[in-house]
């Protein structure tokens, strides 16, 4: 029988019926197939567990802990042992694990050049995972084995649904890339080659940056920023004068052809969109009163209460038509958050009476995200952790591995963690920021379960799941050694790193200053600093979720964290900006009388020692959430607060973290460099 999901092969060598027998199973994954959400749920589907080989230690620890102890002890459990290094042989593997799995045959290896036979491999293991399924359907149909070239055209027509020889025309090529940035779709490195050598046999793209274009979503989205002040300003209507009311416009800092066919019909669709996620800035060089009445409005910023109320408007209608499918990806929830964490940072800069009418959309909006992201969290966030960490990271435990990926020196880098910092916060606070001479590139990860500082902080630094620092999970006194060790164990010399936390009573300018004297030493390479003012502001609040955006509003304008990036930057450092939790306003359901029996007592999660402390207090409160010990110790178990609910004195409100609110869970991952 043909398959009809290239998944499917992989599948067929994991049942129920074999889980039953067979408790462990090797598999060498050179071409990282086992990280691929579906296979990923799929392999637990049916009985199994995956647990990667890629340091003997931390695997012996899990191993020992997690299986052996509990086959030992009777305890059904089966377990699937992946080696992903591309050069590692399955005889690396300890003897007693390699006899066993033998014993049974169940040692495996699965291929790219297996699954899409007809394809060069080299092209093909560039390739994004999620573009998997459309290219299965396509392979389907291709009879004829594929050198490099014609795979990557094949890419290009079949995946990306690029064809270039129909890009003839500016409109044409500003479409294509306006579709492949919109939908946040990267192209792998041999076949943006390919895509510029049949473009480039043309001279007409001769004065296009093509290469940064279709590379870098980053660059073409300020490709774009920049070039869309001088179109409004030679197609404004003509009774405008607005050269003479309107100040210079600034010089191109991206090369590229000045003109752009914005108002080309179906270039206009995703500008509009672009405007309205904020993914473009609307330029406050030229008057709204200009424009008003024309398609050009939708780029150029207003300034009265009325003109923040139309943008949410459209930014809620946008979202409730992108709601992502009960079956959505990671990345979509990713996309929503940051389109979610836009809108609350816009609620709350409009006047309350301004917004009456659209409070009840907006707390149906809310309670609907809620809701629907708690439903995917439960089903899928267990298999977050076995995706791989390059070329984004996933899950926070991942920066660390994601920060060593190709570094050597001299360079240098820097992760700044700021506590508590909620992605809507991140936008309220770049809102407030001056110009400064960086690149900025957004993007986001998940916390780890329970979104506790002890939790998900720890395991930035420990560059693992907490259930490998089972011993410090209630404290942070442990962080320091934990980064120091990861990095040393990498080949990193002690003077070399660096860990600065900012004390509890000590002001940003006092944390900027000790930052500035450890990095004079140049052999000072990698660096983390943790920025405590947002979870002091959290723990402080009292007035909701409006006073903290008002708090951390103010913060950024005092600008010493920003001075702190500076500082970082100049001295030649790369900057990952992060937080280990988010936050989110809730209504309390009461206080459960716990005393002692909870490791944790928290206003969105209490964690208890076993189940029989757990259920009693769970039963007591409909709605909460027993969530599993997904990277987390057999006697770590959280009690989760149900959405946007507390446990705190029922009818009160607080600004907490803890649970799984999309504000909680998806925090920021913002990577900044300094323009040359």
């Amino acid at each position: 029988m043909t398959a009809t999901d290239w998944r499917e092969p992989i599948l067929a060598h994991f049942s129920p019926a074999i889980a039953a027998v067979a408790r462990l199973t090797v598999v060498a994954d050179p071409d990282d197939l086992l990280t691929e959400p579906g296979i990923i749920e799929g392999i637990r589907a049916r009985g199994f567990e995956i647990l990667p080989f890629t340091d003997h230690v931390a695997f012996r620890y899990a191993y020992e802990r997690r299986f052996r102890e509990h086959w030992d002890a009777g305890q059904p459990t089966t377990l699937v042992v992946v080696l992903r290094t591309a050069n590692a042989a399955v005889t690396d593997l300890p003897f007693d694990l390699l006899d066993q799995a033998r014993r049974n045959a169940r040692i495996f290896t699965f291929s790219l050049a297996e699954q899409f036979p007809h394809l060069a491999p080299r092209l093909i293991a560039e390739l994004d995972r999620s573009h998997f399924d459309r290219l299965f359907a396509a392979h389907a149909h291709q009879a004829e084995k594929l050198g490099e070239n014609a795979t990557a055209d094949f890419l290009l027509r079949h995946v990306f649904e690029i064809d270039p020889a129909l890009i003839t025309h500016p409109a044409e090529l500003l479409r294509v890339l306006l579709r492949l940035h919109y939908r946040r779709q990267t192209l792998p490195p041999l076949t943006v080659a390919r895509l510029l050598h049949r473009l480039r046999q043309e001279e007409r793209w001769n004065d296009w940056p093509l290469a940064a274009l279709f590379s870098r979503r980053a660059d073409f989205l300020a490709f774009l920023q920049e070039r869309w002040p001088h179109f409004v300003r030679q197609h404004a209507p003509p009774l405008t004068n607005l050269a003479a009311e309107s100040p210079p416009l600034p010089l191109f800092q991206h090369p590229g052809p000045p003109d752009l066919p914005f108002d080309h019909e179906d270039i206009r669709v995703y500008l509009d969109n672009l405007f309205t996620e904020g993914q473009l800035t609307p330029t406050t060089l030229i008057s709204k009163s200009a424009v008003m009445g024309c398609w050009l409005a939708v780029g150029v910023a207003g300034d009265t209460p009325l003109d923040q109320v139309e943008q949410l408007r459209k930014r809620l209608i946008l979202l409730n038509t992108d709601f992502p499918a009960p079956n959505a990806s990671y990345r979509a929830w990713l996309h929503t958050a940051r389109q979610w964490a836009d809108i609350v940072a816009l609620r709350w800069t409009v006047p309350p009476d301004a917004l009456t009418a659209d409070l009840p959309a907006l707390e149906t909006l809310h309670d609907r995200l809620e809701q629907a992201f708690q439903t995917w969290v439960l089903a899928h966030y267990a298999a977050l952790h076995s995706l791989p960490y390059w070329p984004q990271p996933v899950l926070v435990h991942q920066l660390p591995h994601f920060l060593a990926h190709g570094f050597h020196a001299p360079q240098k880098r820097a992760l700044v963690v700021v506590d508590g910092l909620a992605l809507d916060q991140w936008v309220a606070a770049r809102s407030e920021m001056p110009a400064r001479p960086w690149n900025i590139e957004d993007g986001a990860l998940f916390a780890w379960v329970p979104t506790l500082t002890s939790v998900s902080r720890q395991a930035i630094f420990a560059g693992e799941p907490p259930f490998f620092f089972a011993a410090s999970l209630d404290s942070t006194h442990k962080e320091e050694a934990h980064w120091l060790r990861f990095w040393e164990a990498r080949g990193l010399r002690r003077n070399e790193l660096a860990y600065l936390r900012q004390q509890q009573a000590e002001d940003d300018d006092g944390l900027t200053e000790r930052v500035a004297a450890r990095i004079s030493d140049p052999k000072c390479r990698l660096l983390a600093v943790i920025v405590s003012t947002v979870d002091q502001m959290i723990h402080g609040v009292v007035t909701g979720t409006d006073g903290l955006h008002a708090s951390v509003r103010h913060w950024a304008r005092r600008g010493a964290f920003w001075t702190l990036l500076d500082r970082l930057t100049e001295a030649g450092f790369e900057v990952f900006l992060t937080a280990d939790h988010g936050n989110v306003e809730a209504q309390g359901i009461g206080k459960p009388n716990v005393g002692a029996t909870a490791h944790e007592r928290g206003e969105r999660v209490h964690v208890f020692p076993d189940e029989h402390l757990r259920q009693p207090v769970a039963a007591q409160y409909p709605g909460t959430i027993c969530w599993p010990t997904i990277g987390l110790p057999d006697d770590y178990l959280p009690l989760l607060a149900p959405p946007r609910r507390a446990f705190i004195a029922a009818g009160q409100r607080t600004v907490a973290h803890g649970g799984i609110a999309l504000e909680e869970l998806v925090v920021p991952l913002i990577r900044i460099t300094r323009k040359p």
